[in-house]
């Protein structure tokens, strides 16, 4: 078994890199080799599995360097973030999309089909949302980072109509508490709120009280990003929105000072940027029916998202049926 993560020096890959190597194994079989690539790759344990490509995924040699003895798992979750893409969008055209189009040009070229999980977003919806919503929700992006990953899908769901590539792309919700430092998110006052609070700090937010998101912790997404990979027969479509928490900054607020004591509510005051809230403070109740079904799954509660997200917690080992819809 030879896995790849693409972005595995970023917060997200870096768990799932770290994750896969305790686990051992993926789809049955246990892992031989787990190709890491990104700009970066630091503080890696010391490993015989780890293979570490340090560059950009916008080299097709290192590409091709990272694909020559073939991959049977590959985890795509690198990007430029919807903020910098916007700002800069030729970087993010080159890496988004240009990047993106040449692994998945090299992938179907493979002997044999390798299962491929796309880490995608809830960006494609845009913003003007309707009150309620489920999967069925027609996408309309509204910044150049959800075209983007809409156009990604397409792809990768015409590749696994031709047989060529394995592909399943999530929409991923605001994943918590991503390290706070610059890092070219909008959606950044979701994890900084958490660490402020977390340690005792005042903190501004940029958003009222009141503003709606859709949240996730790290770990839960990892979990469902492993299911992705694991499902056999998925069926289609092959494009799944998670299920998510729709939780308003006060309620998280709440749940922070539930945990760490009623002292920490009163650092943190409100200066609302109206055009941020527009866009990532007026999420409705999303509804899932067929990701519950697969088995995909959001942290639970409030109470857990921070627990899980500021990992409070030991990770729970249980095993996880895998359900087929063949």
């Amino acid at each position: 078994m030879r896995v790849m993560i693409t972005g595995a020096g970023g917060f997200l890959g870096r768990q799932l890199a770290l994750h896969l190597l305790e686990m051992g194994s993926l789809r049955g079989r246990a892992i031989d080799a787990l190709v890491l690539l990104d700009q970066r790759l630091d503080g890696f344990p010391a490993d015989p599995r780890l293979r570490l490509l340090a560059g950009s995924i916008t080299e097709p040699a290192l590409l091709r360097r990272a694909l020559a003895d073939g991959m049977d798992v590959v985890f795509h979750l690198v990007s430029v973030p919807g903020g910098t893409a916007e700002q800069d969008y030729g970087l993010g055209y080159q890496v988004n999309l240009l990047g993106s189009l040449e692994l998945l040009d090299q992938l179907r070229r493979s002997a044999r089909p390798p299962v491929v999980i796309f880490a995608s977003s809830v960006a494609v919806y845009g913003g003007d949302l309707p009150a309620r919503m489920d999967e069925q929700q027609p996408p309309r992006p509204a910044l150049s980072y959800g075209s983007h990953k809409l156009m990604l899908e397409t792809l990768l769901e015409d590749l696994a109509r031709r047989g060529e590539v394995d592909g399943r792309a999530l929409r991923l919700p605001g994943i918590v508490a991503r390290p706070p430092a610059p890092n070219g998110l909008r959606s950044a006052f979701m994890s900084d709120l958490m660490h402020a609070l977390a340690a005792g700090e005042a903190y501004r937010c940029p958003v009222s009280p009141l503003a709606t998101a859709w949240w996730m912790s790290a770990r839960c997404c990892v979990d469902n990003l492993l299911l992705a990979a694991e499902l056999e027969n998925p069926g289609n479509p092959r494009t799944w929105q998670l299920p998510v928490l729709h939780l308003s900054v006060g309620q998280v607020v709440d749940a922070l000072v539930q945990t760490f004591g009623e002292d920490r509510r009163h650092l943190v005051s409100y200066q609302p940027d109206a055009a941020l809230e527009a866009l990532f403070g007026r999420f409705p109740p999303l509804r899932t029916p067929l990701a519950r079904t697969l088995g995909f799954r959001h942290d639970g509660n409030a109470l857990a998202l921070v627990r899980n997200a500021l990992d409070l917690a030991p990770r729970p080992r249980r095993p996880r049926s895998i359900p087929s819809l063949a």
